[in-house]
């Protein structure tokens, strides 16, 4: 099992997501995570760098392998472009870079004006994607694509790595799963749901990889923890479908209301207790995860690397060898 540290665009600005990735080098995780967001998902979140920037300042400051959890590539971006950025990414990454992508939402998607189109739409749009990207990275000479959702016109992408990129897909149901284990090299989740990791690999996707990410509130007490998590990211309370469709940074703050700072308290490991944060993957690993990403919220991210280094990827490699 491999643990690795989840970069959160919308809440750091670059310098600290740059930052932070170099301290978890030092601190022993295995690979990064870096979200793509338009928009924050609320205005106390803050931030929302571009993530393309971003990956290509990271590559010059640790070695870790990187993994976008994950990017659009059919409404705001055009998979064309998006090919054109992974595989920038990954001869500065030294192939060390999985481009993970999912059907997005709607906060980020929106901006152009697009209409938000439905799942199964978003679902088929994004298998056409994935057919554009990997002829662009791997045949010769110019492509040109007619397809029902994309066109591409005698375009060559010059700089390439020498292997084509892997992608990995997210899934959240039974849907979008059944796509990844289908057209993708690997599978994306946030939720410790081991039916479907177990859906995944027998429906297409056998050993192809798995990865899962979530989020703790390290701070000096609990209850600063439950604090800074409620206030940040009350959003990750919100049930359903509402992250997919949702349009603004407003409209998530109202519909966060309904999530209380008891329900946020029983939801995310808060504070600086070390068991604390190793019991945190326990649900992951038992789902049978091959890689497990943990982002922090909130100012204290140099004390939890601290923590992480001495204490908690110590006593996790010991329980998971």
């Amino acid at each position: 099992m491999k643990i690795g540290y989840f970069l959160s665009s919308e809440e750091y600005t670059p310098a600290q997501l740059i930052e932070q990735a170099r301290m978890a080098e030092d601190a022993g995780f295995d690979g990064l995570w870096i979200s793509d967001h338009f928009h924050p998902w609320n205005d106390e979140q803050g931030q929302s760098a571009f993530v393309w920037s971003a990956i290509g300042a990271v590559s010059q400051v640790c070695e870790l392998p990187v993994t976008t959890a994950v990017t659009c590539p059919t409404v705001r971006i055009h998979p064309a472009v998006i090919a054109q950025a992974a595989a920038t990414s990954a001869v500065l990454l030294n192939g060390r870079f999985r481009l993970g992508i999912g059907t997005g939402e709607a906060l980020n998607e929106h901006v152009l004006g697009t209409v938000w189109p439905t799942v199964d739409v978003r679902l088929e749009m994004l298998e056409e994607a994935v057919e554009v990207m990997r002829r662009l990275w791997t045949e010769e000479g110019f492509v040109s694509h007619h397809g029902k959702h994309y066109t591409v016109d005698t375009a060559r992408i010059y700089t390439r790595p020498k292997e084509p990129l892997p992608i990995y897909m997210s899934g959240f149901g039974p849907e979008a799963t059944d796509v990844a284990a289908r057209i993708a090299d690997g599978y994306i989740t946030t939720s410790p749901d081991a039916e479907l990791v177990d859906r995944f690999r027998t429906n297409g996707g056998g050993s192809k990889p798995t990865q899962a990410g979530f989020k703790v509130s390290y701070a000096p007490t609990e209850a600063e923890g439950i604090e800074q998590a409620h206030r940040i990211w009350g959003n990750s309370g919100l049930p359903g479908e509402l992250a997919q469709v949702l349009p603004s940074p407003r409209h998530f703050e109202q519909a966060s209301q309904l999530v209380t700072k008891e329900a946020t308290a029983k939801s995310v490991t808060c504070g600086p207790k070390a068991d604390d944060h190793v019991d945190a993957f326990t649900p992951y690993v038992e789902a049978g995860f091959d890689e497990i990403y943990v982002a922090n919220m909130g100012p204290h991210s140099v004390d939890m690397m601290n923590l992480y280094r001495t204490e908690v990827l110590p006593e996790l490699r010991r329980r998971h060898p």
